[in-house]
């Protein structure tokens, strides 16, 4: 009698008809992140599909409960309200501050090494020329027929051992070298992280990092610092009728409006999306208000025209929202009531900077 048999194919295929439970629940939980970045229209970034994905996998509460009460309000979940709900979730600014020690940390570690081996080598040095020199002198005694055959016998070991601590320099200068590199290397990353790679402008982490210093500052010297975020109205439209490319074209052009007034007293950072954000050292709420409605003016005034169609943008504004930062513990509500002001200026009819 012939007994039926399986293929490792059909076995395969048996698994998978038959999944089990946490299978099934990363299909379910698949399905979900994918039918919400569609329903909200999310781009699909690694930064969104950790949102989303940390939110509705329930690893992290508080963004879940987030979410569900942005759901039942009923108000737009966009791309802007995602990046204002992450960059104030205590846990993302404690994984940027725990990366940042671990690369300080490997930057310390390579440097005493690089100190260790240079110490190593010089030391090396130094003996391996000591040694070289007892061995002409103890060459040059050796004519004693007695003693010639030991002599000779310990010129040659000293020989053999000063060709192998010539290697272990050799060696040490390559290691040298290569932790050099090395260091070039993470200092190069840790500014190419630093950077948004379409605007050149400095990114969030960067931002992130000079708003705590700048908060520390103001606060030792008594001077007064505020923080702006600006966003590009209607870039939605733009990316809808233009192509991204045109999007990301407004992008480059918004940020070196922006830029063109970056100093030593006003830093400018890309946020995310559309969004930049602008730091303003010594200046209060009203000078921080004159200073950017004048950048929003002086771009409100500009023509801009889709280089490919030849068909114009029309004006191309943003929004603004300012708000004064009163304390090295305080800037986290900073930011929260800078993005309720770019709330207030994008519902009283954009191109216009609310400060609160």
């Amino acid at each position: 009698m012939r007994v039926a048999t399986q293929s490792p194919l059909q076995n395969t295929f048996d698994v998978s008809a038959n999944p089990t439970q946490a299978q099934l629940a990363r299909r379910d939980l698949l399905d979900r992140i994918a039918d919400f970045i569609e329903r909200h229209d999310l781009n699909i970034t690694g930064a969104n599909l950790a949102a989303v994905t940390t939110a509705l996998s329930g690893a992290n509460a508080k963004l879940a409960e987030a979410f569900a009460a942005r759901e039942i309000s009923g108000e737009p979940i966009d791309q802007r309200w995602l990046d204002t709900v992450v960059r104030l979730d205590p846990e993302t600014g404690a994984r940027m501050t725990e990366l940042e020690k671990l690369m300080d940390k490997l930057e310390y570690s390579l440097m005493r090494f690089a100190q260790t081996a240079k110490s190593a080598h010089d030391e090396t040095s130094e003996h391996r020329g000591a040694i070289d020199a007892q061995i002409q002198e103890m060459a040059k005694g050796s004519n004693d027929n007695s003693s010639a055959g030991e002599m000779d016998r310990v010129i040659e070991l000293s020989r053999a051992m000063l060709e192998r601590i010539s290697q272990v320099e050799d060696a040490m200068e390559r290691s040298q070298a290569e932790t050099d590199h090395l260091r070039e290397s993470l200092a190069k990353a840790r500014t190419e992280a630093d950077v948004d790679h379409l605007t050149r402008l400095p990114n969030r982490r960067a931002f992130e990092r000079r708003l705590s210093s700048a908060a520390q500052s103001a606060q030792q010297s008594g001077q007064p610092l505020c923080v702006a975020f600006c966003d590009v109205d209607h870039f939605k439209s733009i990316n809808d009728t233009h192509g991204h490319d045109a999007g990301d074209r407004v992008l480059v052009a918004i940020a070196s409006t922006l830029n063109s007034n970056a100093s030593d007293t006003c830093f400018v950072a890309r946020h995310g999306g559309e969004e930049f954000v602008v730091l303003f050292y010594g200046l209060d709420k009203d000078e921080a208000w004159r200073k950017l409605d004048g950048i929003r003016r002086a771009q409100a005034m500009k023509q801009m025209v889709n280089r490919d169609t030849g068909k114009p943008f029309g004006k191309v504004t943003f929004s603004g929202g300012i708000a004064e930062v009163t304390g090295v513990d305080e800037t986290r509500e900073a930011l929260a009531r800078a993005d309720e002001a770019l709330y207030r200026a994008k519902a009283e009819g954009r191109n216009r900077i609310v400060a609160v």
